[in-house]
Parts: structure tokens; C-alpha cells; sequence
């Protein structure tokens, strides 16, 4: 048909202004935008050419005010939405789709980047991600930010996960996905874990609860949580790095993105150990964390150099950026508590995971429902591009 249509407008001497083509389910969809001699001669042409019982032929003609609206139109702002639910999906896509529709946005297309079902008469697909490339006058990022609060409320009331990015150059070259520990890498608080093994674990725990709800300020409070460590043998550091388990989908993300070249990151108020311990496992570039004092094998309640906190997280991003020779657009960040929250704004791209109400307020991006590995999807990965990197079979 394309072949058909290109034969038709070559003997018109047309000029392409515009073409697109999408194949679904053996349903082709072709639309060219050309500028001709005459509308009439062109219909002839084109209809005779594309004549078929299966085929249906539309053409409008475009007048001069028309060009300059479809000048605009064509440049207009770009946004990605992706949508991740469980199961089926409709009630999120629905939502969506109907937002979109409220802010004047055209839909310009929609592709799914989870597998589908191989047998149409299986169970309904665990999960369901879609990505959506949306444009039009009402895409600027005054109007971003209010279409991201209507979507917030929908998600949260439906359960589902999304992200809105600028459609740019740099949301297609991510080049560094940089990593909180406790509680996005790693199921667990270590310090809190610690303190467990110690005999203080509920003084600890209550600590890192309200440093991680922005209670209160965070190198305070791991001044008093590491105090609350002395006398602790060594031992228990290894104990518990080798006992910690990575949270859904970490070990999924960090192999697919050593494949396709990323680097990656871990920048954490924890432990510089257990940083090492994970980075050693699973091949990350860099860790930045906390040393502990430990002096004739046991832990002095004392901190070596400067804690790692809130703003440290953020300029120890862009270091490694300026290191890597990448833009900050270039960046992913990922974390869960208050002290995350510069690290996350700073990134051209932020996450919240699985995060405490105050982050997820704040942050522009966040997955409440997925696991690690569905930040490949916000970069654009489908699940058949994992399967290749990972080397199993589509």
C-alpha cells in the first residue's frame, strides 16, 4: 500500500510534507500530508491507485490557515505518559486517556512495553505498561504540573503507577541511574537492623522513622543512632550485609542496565559496607555512604568524616555527572525517605519508591505498585528489549 500511494504521489511530482504509519493487530493505518498540483488530479490518482474492497481512502484538502495550524501543531510540546497497572488496566487507561481529553491533549500514539498475553484465553496478564506520547498547545510545563496533580489523585484512587516526562533528547539518552539503599535498593533499614542485633532496635527504629518523615534534621539523628552502635562487634556489619535482600526487581534493572551501558550509583545515609557488599554483588560503579568508627573490632558509637545527608546526596550526583561527563538531564535518581528529596529534584529524571507520603507529595515521578524494574519502562525499555539483554528468549 505504501508502495502504491508513493507511485501515486510520484506521478503528481508531489512534495512530502509529513508521513506516518502504524500497523496493529494486521490493520494498517498510513496517513501522508503532500503538497500536489491540483486536489482533484490527486484524488483521481490516489484512489485509483489505492482501490481495493479492504481499503478505505480519506482526503482532505489543507488549506494555507490550515498549514499554519498544522505548523504548530506539529511543533507544539511533547510529553510521555507511562502507564503501569495491574492486571487488566482499563480503569487507569481510562482515567488517563480522559485527562488527556480535559487538557486539550492529543493522544499521538500508545505502545505497550509489557509482553502480552501469548493466549488470549489465559489469565489476565499480572501487569500492564503502556507508553503514550501526548502533544498539543496545553503541554507546557505550568500545564504539566496541573495535569500531573489531576493524575496523581487519579492513580492514587485507582492504584496504578505513571510518569509524565518532556518528550527530549534526554529523556532518550539516560546515561546514570543513581540509587538510595535502605528501603529502594534494599528491603531494609540497616542501621535500624543493627540496633536490632544491639538491644536497641526500637530506639532506633523510632529514630529512623521520623528522619525519614522529615521530622527531624537527619545528621542529628544519626549521630544519636550511631551512639546507640557502641560496642557492637564487627561481625555484625557482615551479618547483616550478607543478609539484607534486595527489593523486587533491583537485581532485573541493574543487569539490563549494565547491558544496554549505564552506570549506576548507590548515594546513602547508610553504611559505606553494606554499600560495598551490595556494589560488589551486583556490579554497581559507585557507592557513597557512612563509615562507623570501629576500633579493637567494635564499633565506637562515632562517625569517620561527614555524614552523607540530604544536600550531600544531591551535589554527590552531580559529581558523579560531571565525572561521567554527562548532563544532569542525563540522570536518574531513586529513593524513598525526606532525605532523598534534593537528590530526586536535582535529576533530570526523580523517583520516589515506594516512598513516604511527604516524598511522594514533593517528588514529580514515583512508583508505589512495581518494582525496581519498572524504571526501565519510564526509560522506555519493553519488556522484549529486556528479555534481550538479559539474554532469554522473547
Amino acid at each position: 500500500m505504501m508502495s502504491r500511494l508513493m507511485a501515486a504521489l510520484q506521478d503528481l511530482e508531489a512534495d512530502i510534507l509529513d508521513v506516518g504509519q502504524a500497523v496493529i493487530h494486521n490493520e494498517l493505518a498510513l496517513a501522508v500530508l503532500a503538497r500536489v498540483g491540483t486536489v482533484a488530479d490527486a484524488r483521481v490518482r490516489v484512489e485509483n491507485a489505492c482501490a481495493s474492497e479492504d481499503v478505505v481512502v480519506r482526503i482532505s484538502p489543507v488549506q494555507s490557515s490550515d498549514k499554519v495550524m498544522w505548523s504548530e501543531f506539529a511543533d507544539a510540546n511533547r510529553l510521555i505518559v507511562t502507564v503501569m497497572a495491574l492486571h487488566d488496566g482499563v480503569d487507569a487507561m481510562q482515567a488517563v486517556s480522559e485527562l488527556t481529553y480535559q487538557y486539550g491533549l492529543n493522544i499521538d500514539f500508545v505502545r505497550r512495553l509489557t509482553k502480552a498475553p501469548q493466549d488470549i484465553k489465559a489469565a489476565i496478564a499480572p501487569r500492564l505498561c503502556v507508553e503514550m506520547r501526548v502533544s498539543g498547545t496545553r503541554a507546557s510545563v505550568e500545564e504539566r504540573q496541573l495535569l500531573q496533580k489531576d493524575l496523581t489523585q487519579a492513580a492514587e484512587r485507582l492504584g496504578f503507577d505513571f510518569s509524565v516526562q518532556a518528550d527530549t533528547v534526554f529523556r532518550r539518552n539516560r546515561r546514570l541511574v543513581v540509587l538510595d539503599m535502605d528501603s529502594t535498593l534494599i528491603a531494609e533499614e540497616v542501621m535500624d537492623e543493627l540496633a536490632k542485633r544491639h538491644g536497641f532496635g526500637d530506639q532506633v527504629v523510632a529514630v529512623t522513622e521520623a528522619a525519614m518523615a522529615g521530622e527531624i534534621d537527619f545528621k542529628e539523628s544519626f549521630r544519636q543512632r550511631a551512639r546507640l552502635l557502641r560496642g557492637m562487634p564487627r561481625e555484625f556489619l557482615q551479618e547483616v550485609a550478607e543478609s539484607v535482600k534486595l527489593n523486587d526487581g533491583a537485581h532485573r534493572m541493574i543487569k539490563a542496565l549494565k547491558h544496554f551501558g549505564y552506570r549506576t550509583a548507590v548515594i546513602s545515609g547508610g553504611f559505606q559496607y553494606v554499600g560495598e557488599y551490595l556494589a560488589k554483588d551486583l556490579g554497581i560503579d559507585y557507592v557513597y555512604a557512612n563509615t562507623l568508627e570501629i576500633v579493637d573490632g567494635r564499633m565506637t558509637g562515632e562517625v569517620l568524616g561527614d555524614i552523607v545527608d540530604a544536600e550531600s546526596k544531591a551535589q554527590i550526583l552531580m559529581s558523579i555527572a560531571e565525572r561521567e561527563g554527562i548532563t544532569l538531564e542525563q540522570t536518574i535518581a531513586v529513593g524513598d525517605g525526606a532525605n532523598d528529596l534534593p537528590m530526586l529534584t536535582a535529576a533530570g529524571l526523580g523517583i520516589a519508591y515506594h516512598a513516604k507520603a511527604v516524598v511522594k507529595k514533593s517528588a514529580r515521578h514515583s512508583i508505589s505498585n512495581f518494582g525496581l524494574d519498572a524504571i526501565l519502562y519510564l526509560i522506555g525499555f519493553s519488556d522484549s528489549d529486556i528479555e534481550q539483554a538479559l539474554g532469554q528468549s522473547s
